[in-house]
C-alpha cells in the first residue's frame, strides 16, 4: 500500500484515508484519483476496516478536479473517457462500500470533491468549511453523481439554483438544508470525526451494510419490492453473530460487543 497523493490508515476498526495534496486543496490528478480508488478497493478487502474515514490534509477537503491538468484553449480532451476511468469508479465503489463512510469535510469541497463528499454515508462538517458547485464556472456540468444527489437532497428548484448560480454554502446553510449531519469547530472537528468513526467502528458492520444497500435501493423501488428486500435481509441479520450478540447483551442489561459479522 505504496500511496503518494493520500495518506492510509488503519487502526482500531478504522480506515483512515486523507487526501494528501494540500499545497493545491487537495485537487485531484490521474494520481490521486488512481490511489483512490486503489485505497477503496483496499478498505473493502480488508476484514479489519469496519469503518472508512474520508477527509483533506490541510485547508481543504477537496477542491476538484486539478485544473492545471485542463487541456490547453483549442486542444480537446475527452471527458467522457475521464469521468468513466477515473471518478465515476471511485462514486460507485463508495455507494457500494458494505462498509460505513464518514466524510470528514475539514475545508471547502468543491466541484468533484464535494461530490465525494456526497457519495458519503455521512457528513461532518467543520464550521470553517464551505461547499461549492463550481463546474458551471467553467461551464461543464456537475458530475461524479452530483445530479444524482443535489435533486436528492435539496429538491429540483434548490438543486437547480446550486448548480447554475455557483453560490457557496457555508457549513449552517449546510447543515439546515440537509447536506451534512453533523456540524464542528475546527477545534473540535477532529475529535468529533474520530467520536463517530469509532461509534461506527464498534457497530455490526454487517447490518450497516445491509442497511445501505436497503437505504439506495428505497429511494426507487415500490413498497412491495421493499417489504420483500426486508424480509430477506432481516433473514441475513438475525443468522449473524453479532444478532446473537445484541440479543444476550439486552437480556444481560450490559452494551453489546459486536465483531462485524
Amino acid at each position: 500500500m505504496n500511496y503518494e497523493t493520500i495518506i492510509y490508515n488503519v487502526g482500531e476498526g478504522i480506515c483512515r484515508i486523507t487526501l494528501n495534496r494540500p499545497e493545491v486543496f487537495n485537487a485531484c490528478n490521474e494520481q490521486l484519483t488512481d490511489e483512490l480508488q486503489r485505497a477503496l478497493s483496499d478498505a473493502a478487502g480488508d476484514e479489519s476496516v469496519r469503518c472508512i474515514v474520508l477527509t483533506g490534509a490541510g485547508r481543504a477537503f477537496c477542491s476538484g478536479q486539478d485544473l492545471k491538468e485542463a487541456p490547453e484553449v483549442g486542444s480537446q480532451r475527452d471527458l467522457r473517457d475521464s469521468l468513466q476511468r477515473r471518478y465515476n469508479p471511485i462514486i460507485r465503489a463508495m455507494r457500494s462500500m458494505p462498509k460505513p463512510i464518514v466524510a470528514g469535510i475539514n475545508g471547502v469541497a468543491a466541484g468533484a470533491g464535494l461530490s465525494l463528499a456526497l457519495a458519503a454515508d455521512i457528513r461532518i462538517m467543520s464550521t470553517a468549511a464551505r461547499l461549492v458547485e463550481a463546474f458551471i464556472a467553467i461551464a461543464l456540468i456537475p458530475d461524479s453523481g452530483a445530479t444524482f444527489f443535489y435533486p436528492r437532497m435539496l429538491g429540483y428548484s434548490r438543486a437547480f439554483e446550486f448548480a447554475t448560480l455557483n453560490k457557496p454554502i457555508d457549513a449552517d446553510e449546510a447543515y439546515r438544508l440537509g447536506l451534512v449531519n453533523m456540524l464542528a469547530s475546527p477545534r473540535a472537528f477532529p475529535r468529533a470525526l474520530d467520536a463517530i468513526a469509532k461509534r461506527y467502528a464498534s457497530g455490526p458492520t454487517q447490518t450497516y451494510g445491509y442497511v445501505k444497500l436497503l437505504l439506495q435501493r428505497g429511494m426507487t423501488a415500490s413498497l412491495d419490492e421493499m417489504l420483500q428486500l426486508e424480509e430477506e435481509y432481516q433473514q441475513r441479520a438475525g443468522t449473524s453473530e453479532d444478532y446473537r450478540e445484541g440479543v444476550a447483551a439486552f437480556r444481560q442489561k450490559r452494551t453489546p460487543v459486536f465483531r462485524g459479522r
